[in-house]
């Protein structure tokens, strides 16, 4: 009933905490289909709530939020941008995210398709005729904000769940 509005996050990158302390046996990796229980679950639940817009809303801006904090804890490459896309591959790639490739790219008007194989959140699920990867699109609007200052709209334009075997974005400034 009440929403408090803010501008701000209340994300702290210590919130993710020490995971080398508090996991001293299971370490920092977990199954891919725990991550997966957690967001369908997760996103059914805001479904069932509000209603499915709202549910990718919030996993969009979710994944925003995410792209930004990353960018700014874990990328060291800030200013080159092809340093930094071979930075985000491999780090995408050590943390299990997926194979991040630029298919096509137009520096001058910052327009790009990338692509994501063995994507963590669709890769592997049935086909179901629609895209689902929602949060990547906010993450990757994210990692393109911190770096670039400039807000971009990112779309999925193929996935696995529409029968493609990459997830496809669509990369363009915003209006």
């Amino acid at each position: 009933m009440f929403k408090e509005e803010r501008e701000s996050s209340l994300f702290d990158w210590r919130m993710i905490g020490n995971i080398q302390e508090g996991r001293p046996n299971l370490g920092a990796t977990m199954d891919v289909a725990v991550y997966r229980l957690m967001q369908f679950t997760l996103r059914d639940v805001i479904i069932q709530e509000f209603d499915a817009e709202t549910a990718d809303r919030i996993y969009y801006k979710a994944g925003e939020l995410a792209g930004r904090e990353l960018f700014k804890n874990l990328i060291s490459q800030k200013t080159d941008f092809g340093a930094f896309m071979t930075e985000l591959q491999n780090l995408l790639a050590a943390l299990k995210i997926g194979i991040l490739r630029v298919e096509k790219s137009d520096f001058a008007k910052m327009e790009f398709t990338l692509t994501v194989a063995e994507d963590l959140d669709c890769s592997g699920l049935p086909v179901c005729d629609e895209t689902i990867c929602t949060y990547d699109e906010g993450f990757i609007s994210g990692l393109l904000l911190e770096f670039s200052g400039r807000k971009f709209d990112v779309k999925e334009v193929d996935c696995w769940c529409s029968g493609e075997r990459v997830c496809r974005f669509e990369v363009k400034p915003a209006a």
